[in-house]
């Protein structure tokens, strides 16, 4: 048999980003992925220090922009390739009110450095009331991001494609099949709602729905955000998206959300537009928008790693070196994050 230090299940943002903690520290594990498309391998990947409804910011924000940088250096140094893309959000104003709103918050101690007081008119979308840029915003290369870690761990047998079956495993010895593990962490996001191990945690499924886009002219390299945000992934290909809708638990396209999209994507762009494709998926969001870490309150080895909610590379960066440093260095969870908050 087998032996690992770490099962994982779930290869979204947080099975990912645990993985690589565990890599930079020599951890043997293995990670369960059933090859299911999801809803962080679709998302944005907008890492956005301000909460752009009210023009604030989120708790511990400082802190997640800090450590985004040192864990892509990290990641880089064994894939060869920068992930980030240093683009900014910019967020178009509805009125002169945003704009006021905006200066306003500007000069408050913890939004100086993220809301610039610079506005900028874009001749590319509607903004008659011009933008704000955010500071310190970027978004992640998705695709290659995902392709090239999960690639990256099935040639060094770390993965296991293969849809992971709770009833096969064995607590009395700490087995399952043929591995025989210290830990095991569940990194599921809504399938954690299945789990008997966490099926009472509180996971809300959010469904969002999103477009690629080929555009006739190109708008400025921007990430530009009115209703849904809009950016360039390659060539003439666009983003847009992503809707929110926390009641349609359907497994197919929500029409009302297609036409949300396509209606915010007429709204903002006045030129010629053609929809190549539209994606959906189910975020795992909790109600008091803190992540999800910690112990079972039965099985001393099981954990679980969830609710990242629409920040997912913000949450999943960030706290799977919160967890690691719970698991091996008895560092303790903050009360806000614990899933004894729940139990």
């Amino acid at each position: 048999m087998e032996q690992v230090d770490y099962i994982i299940i779930g290869a979204g943002y947080a099975g990912i980003f645990f993985a690589h903690q565990l890599l930079k520290e020599n951890k043997s594990f293995k990670i369960f992925y059933d090859d299911n498309i999801s809803a962080s391998q679709i998302s944005a990947g907008v890492c956005n220090p301000v909460i752009l409804k009210r023009f604030t910011t989120f708790w511990k924000s400082q802190e997640q922009i800090d450590y985004l940088d040192v864990i892509f250096d990290e990641i880089e140094k064994y894939q060869s390739k920068k992930y980030l893309i240093d683009e900014n959000v910019v967020r178009i104003f509805h009125n002169d009110s945003e704009k006021i709103q905006w200066k306003k918050n500007s000069e408050k101690e913890n939004l100086q450095s993220f809301l610039n007081n610079d506005f900028i008119k874009l001749d590319s979308v509607e903004n008659p009331f011009e933008t704000g840029k955010v500071n310190h915003s970027s978004r992640l290369n998705v695709t290659e991001f995902f392709q090239d870690m999960l690639n990256y761990f099935e040639e060094n047998n770390y993965l296991i494609k293969e849809k992971f079956d709770y009833d096969l495993i064995n607590t009395e010895n700490n087995s399952y099949k043929y591995l025989s593990f210290k830990n095991l962490v569940f990194c599921e996001g809504v399938a954690s709602n299945h789990n008997p191990y966490f099926k009472e945690i509180p996971i809300k499924p959010n469904k969002g729905h999103c477009l690629k886009l080929k555009l006739k002219d190109k708008p400025e390299p921007y990430i530009i955000k009115k209703k849904h945000f809009l950016f360039n992934l390659k060539d003439d290909e666009y983003y847009y998206g992503g809707t929110y809708d926390r009641f349609d638990m359907t497994d197919d396209i929500n029409q009302e959300s297609f036409e949300e999209l396509g209606n915010g994507l007429q709204e903002l762009y006045k030129k010629d537009f053609e929809i190549k494709d539209v994606n959906f998926a189910f975020r795992a969001t909790v109600i008091d928008r803190r992540p999800i870490l910690g112990r079972h309150k039965e099985h001393q080895n099981f954990y679980i790693f969830n609710g990242l909610g629409a920040r997912g590379v913000y949450n999943g960066s960030y706290f799977s070196k919160v967890l690691f440093d719970y698991l091996e260095n008895d560092i303790k969870l903050d009360a806000e994050i614990d899933v004894k908050r729940f139990y």
